[in-house]
């Protein structure tokens, strides 16, 4: 990382996803307008859409890119998805991953948490997300070492003096964040089904269900995991969960996250989950469970209550199974 010139590169995406985020919102004005219309075509499901904005986005991106960074690799969700494998393609190469438009579901239906999501990737590990929410008029940035930013000017968490420590009896008083995903199957014991169970334990009172009862303060789906992962570094969120989303979906928001101070693990409990470490997720894992930063409180840090509060979880979740080649 050392021959990169990380500043010029963020500041790079951030233009770059100020102007992504102009066509999203001019495409979307052109429809409240009557001049335009969303034509979606179905990918894997009736969930799993693309629109014209998906592709137009994505190549503007991906042509400046590769035109300022010849020598730097590209993953965009929609030329990914025009191959058929599902290979993690992320090695250690200085690499782009990016969404043109996350939330295409809610962007059809005019829901305005949709955004545009740039990650970029040395070594594995996200070192600068850039997220542009333009209907909501939300621009998170980060970079590896600099903090992650709401429209550049006020530091993320949004509470800072002090960050809130998490709740004792966690998950209990949280708010929980979770997604449907696209993988609508009615499989007996398949991961819809593992996915209700689990956001039933959570938001069921404490002592329910066999003792997995969660008690959440509330249940949040965005239909963006990249806005989930934002509001997760703001610290409006304090848990989000999720499994089946790629890449391209969390890059940028894992590296908000992490310079906000929140932690992002794997989903799926070990068999130890009282007593397994609390590893890094794996960015091409699709399996997810985020944190919000903590603050410190009598007897414990912020990173303590963040992994007890990982393990609370991890008692109430189901595993789920979205595996890959490459991974």
């Amino acid at each position: 990382m050392a021959d990169l010139n990380l500043d010029e590169i963020y500041r790079f995406a951030i233009q770059l996803g100020k102007d992504a985020g102009d066509m999203l919102l001019t495409a979307a004005n052109a429809r409240i307008h009557g001049t335009a219309h969303a034509v979606s075509t179905e990918k894997e499901s009736a969930v799993d859409l693309v629109t014209q904005t998906d592709e137009d986005v994505e190549a503007v991106i991906k042509q400046r890119i590769l035109s300022t960074y010849a020598n730097h690799k590209f993953i965009g969700e929609e030329s990914y998805s025009k191959g058929t494998s599902k290979q993690y393609l992320i090695d250690h190469a200085p690499t782009w991953c990016v969404d043109p438009l996350d939330g295409t579901v809610n962007y059809i239906h005019l829901v305005p948490f949709y955004c545009v999501s740039i990650g970029f990737v040395v070594n594995q590990e996200p070192v600068i997300g850039v997220v542009n929410a333009p209907f909501l008029h939300q621009l998170f940035s980060a970079c590896k070492g600099k903090g992650a930013w709401l429209n550049e000017t006020q530091q993320l968490p949004l509470l800072r003096n002090p960050i809130p420590p998490l709740p004792r009896e966690a998950p209990k008083g949280c708010v929980f964040s979770c997604e449907w995903g696209k993988d609508r199957r009615d499989a007996f014991d398949g991961n819809l089904q593992r996915k209700v169970e689990s956001f039933v334990n959570m938001a069921t009172e404490l002592g329910g269900r066999g003792d997995k009862g969660g008690m959440v303060h509330g249940v949040r789906s965005l239909g963006s995991a990249t806005l989930d992962l934002a509001y997760c570094a703001m610290g409006s969120f304090d848990i989000w969960w999720e499994g089946g989303c790629w890449e391209w979906d969390v890059c940028a928001g894992i590296c908000l996250l992490n310079e906000a101070g929140g932690l992002v693990t794997t989903a799926n409990p070990p068999d130890d989950f009282d007593t397994a470490e609390i590893k890094p997720a794996n960015l091409g894992g699709r399996l997810y469970l985020a944190i919000r930063a903590a603050g410190d409180s009598d007897g414990e840090t912020g990173r303590q209550a963040q992994e007890r509060t990982v393990r609370a979880v991890w008692r109430r979740v189901r595993t789920l199974d979205y595996s890959r080649p490459g991974v």
